[in-house]
């Protein structure tokens, strides 16, 4: 009775563990290798799959992820003969899970030293300076050669980026005092052109102040003559229009006199000849005035009584 019962657990316990292996669940975005005595046989796609117990065998378990994978740092010689250590981070996906279990035996390592390979013969054909400003063309063209030499493997590399680029230290140390002089250089250079665009504008505004100014000077000049002039045309019609006689314009004429020696700068000043003729007219204009003298008003001069003279003997 006890060797049925033992029998029963064992025949129980076979059954679970064939239950187990016939019964595979594959999660999503992963996919499994089936063998059948050592031989592919097919690969289990997510969700519930049902293989033959002790005969087929799951091999491996491929995740079909984006993968990221940081390499370490490589050195590299540069077209002038520097050793320059680059990081490099590769995405990758795994499009044939077939094709990554028997094409390559570990595509990882694959991938690695094949990055290494093409860097150096990308790297080895540019100087340091096109190196550290050429990280987009140094991207495509690992990436051109890793999709066709990872395509074959069931990988496909979506991209691959240059994390650092690391010169030798005594080129870091050149490059921080070429640059620290062009940056002093650029500085010099912009205030200089400042200095020299303040002074312009300042010549500008000096210019454009003294043409306002002299525009100004002129135009007021112009209306002072304006008005000078059009008080000269009032007198001279007011004069015509009130038909002065010659006594009257000798009197006033007297009356400027004074006015023209006005001033300390007047130590010599010239009397015009038109001086006797106003004389003249102001003393006949005064003789028409004393008694017995002529009221004509028209400057008739007074005459004497000629006299005897005794003869001689």
């Amino acid at each position: 009775m006890d060797a049925i019962i033992i029998v029963l657990i064992i025949l129980v316990v076979l059954v679970f563990i064939a239950l187990i292996k016939t019964i595979q669940v594959i999660p999503q975005a992963s996919a499994a290798i089936v063998e059948r005595f050592g031989r592919y046989t097919r690969t289990l796609n997510a969700g519930l799959n049902i293989v033959v117990p002790f005969i087929d065998t799951v091999r491996n378990r491929v995740d079909l992820r984006e993968q990221v994978v940081p390499f370490p740092p490589q050195p590299v010689i540069t077209q002038d003969n520097l050793v320059v250590n680059i990081d490099t981070v590769i995405y990758y996906q795994v499009t044939d899970a077939r094709a990554a279990t028997y094409e390559v035996a570990s595509y990882i390592q694959a991938i690695e030293q094949l990055t290494v390979t093409t860097l150096r013969n990308i790297i080895g054909g540019m100087d340091l300076e096109r190196t550290l400003t050429s990280r987009e063309e140094i991207n495509a063209a690992l990436r051109g050669v890793l999709d066709e030499a990872t395509g074959k493997w069931g990988i496909r590399v979506n991209r691959v980026e240059l994390k650092a680029i690391e010169p030798p230290t005594s080129i870091q140390d050149s490059m921080e005092k070429q640059m620290r002089a062009d940056r002093d250089k650029r500085a010099a250079i912009l205030q200089a052109e400042g200095v020299r665009q303040s002074q312009i504008l300042e010549a500008e505004g000096e210019k454009q102040s003294s043409i306002l100014r002299a525009e100004g000077e002129a135009r007021s000049a112009a209306l002072k003559a304006e008005g000078e002039a059009q008080a000269i045309r009032t007198v001279f019609e007011s004069i015509h229009a009130g038909d002065p006689d010659q006594k009257l314009l000798s009197y006033q004429y007297l009356q400027m006199l004074p006015k023209i020696a006005e001033g300390d700068a007047n130590k010599l000043w010239i009397v015009p000849s038109e001086i006797g003729d106003a004389l003249k007219g102001l003393g006949g204009a005064l003789d028409n005035f004393r008694p017995g003298g002529g009221g004509n008003g028209g400057g008739a001069s007074m005459t004497k009584a000629p006299v005897e003279q005794p003869p001689v003997d």
